[in-house]
């Protein structure tokens, strides 16, 4: 059992929610910021949230608005911010920092403005201190209902990866430990953007083949990216890999493949995104990703695809029309 910890979540959607009732129920002391004040002070009073369903957040959580209220005096600090708001959050949260506070992010996506993956992100903004990334195939709906789960934390440091392996872990969730860090971040960005691909399939009814050969080829995009940026490619056909990309890809629930399918029904992007309940992080990672693409010097025909759909007013059916014109050649893995 390790030692009782002041655990400080930074966001109040899905995943933020989950992971504080985790280590609250553990035993740790545990804070909640909502960027929000309105948010936080009815979260506050009902300990639920329109975001996730018929989930209670324990009433030992303290929620609030004001950073210096969570942050101050945390051994542990968890960013649940979506990319595109974590830059400017956390530069509200750093000041109140211990030096030796390490942060754990669950977020999954790549900042447009200045293509960083979130650890990128909180490296600059809140210095040198221990970081790690949390990843893998979790709906957040089933890890309210405690439904087995499994995870991978990674960090090039590895007793914080072991430390966050401890905190987090319960008898119906298994945590591994991993020291590829940017692996795990581009294989839980990219994938929003194949399952947002796999959603428009639904939408258009093209069925399993279809789907499947999506991912497959999906994962391969996802592995050419990583190996450019640095990853090891066994970290692709992983947990936060393959795990994860099948489970969005698949599940009712994920919010870029539920998107995927309106649009691929016909829906606006703006139409769609207004029925959504939270943020959809592979609609902006879809940009970083063709930009990365072009600094790295690879092809993402699928992302490209996708980007054709959401930005240059491309019909779904025609995108994948393109898809399956391409030159035939033999399959190649990354």
């Amino acid at each position: 059992m390790s030692r009782q910890h002041t655990i400080a979540i930074a966001g109040d959607g899905q995943m933020a929610l989950v992971l504080a009732a985790i280590v609250a129920q553990s035993g740790h002391e545990t804070r909640l910021w909502s960027p929000f004040a309105d948010a936080a002070k009815l979260l506050n009073q009902t300990r639920r949230s329109p975001r996730l369903a018929n989930f209670q957040l324990p009433a030992s959580v303290r929620v609030s608005a004001h950073t210096e209220e969570i942050f101050t005096d945390a051994t542990l600090a968890v960013s649940a911010i979506p990319a595109q708001f974590a830059r400017e959050s956390w530069q509200r949260i750093a000041p109140t920092l211990l030096p030796d506070t390490g942060i754990v992010t669950v977020t999954k996506g790549v900042e447009v403005a200045l293509l960083c993956p979130p650890l990128a992100v909180l490296r600059v903004v809140t210095g040198q201190r221990p970081l790690a990334v949390l990843s893998g195939p979790t709906i957040a709906s089933e890890l309210a209902l405690q439904l087995p789960a499994t995870l991978l934390c990674a960090s090039d440091q590895e007793p914080f990866a072991e430390l966050v392996q401890i905190i987090f872990s319960r008898p119906w969730l298994r945590i591994y430990t991993s020291n590829d860090p940017v692996g795990v971040e581009i294989a839980g960005a990219a994938k929003n953007v194949v399952a947002l691909a796999a959603g428009m399939l639904d939408g258009l009814g093209m069925g399993f083949n279809a789907k499947s050969a999506l991912l497959a080829r999906g994962v391969a995009e996802i592995v050419r990216l990583g190996v450019a940026m640095g990853a090891k490619q066994e970290t692709f056909f992983g947990i936060a890999g393959v795990g994860d990309l099948a489970t969005t890809c698949f599940s009712p629930e994920g919010r870029n493949r539920t998107l995927g399918e309106k649009i691929g029904r016909g829906m606006s992007l703006n139409d769609a995104l207004a029925a959504t309940n939270g943020v959809v992080e592979g609609v902006e990672t879809c940009k970083s990703l063709l930009a990365l693409a072009q600094k790295y010097n690879i092809e993402l025909p699928i992302a490209a695809a996708v980007h054709s759909v959401l930005f240059e007013h491309h019909s779904p059916a025609q995108a994948l029309r393109d898809l399956m014109s391409r030159s035939a050649k033999a399959e190649r893995i990354g």
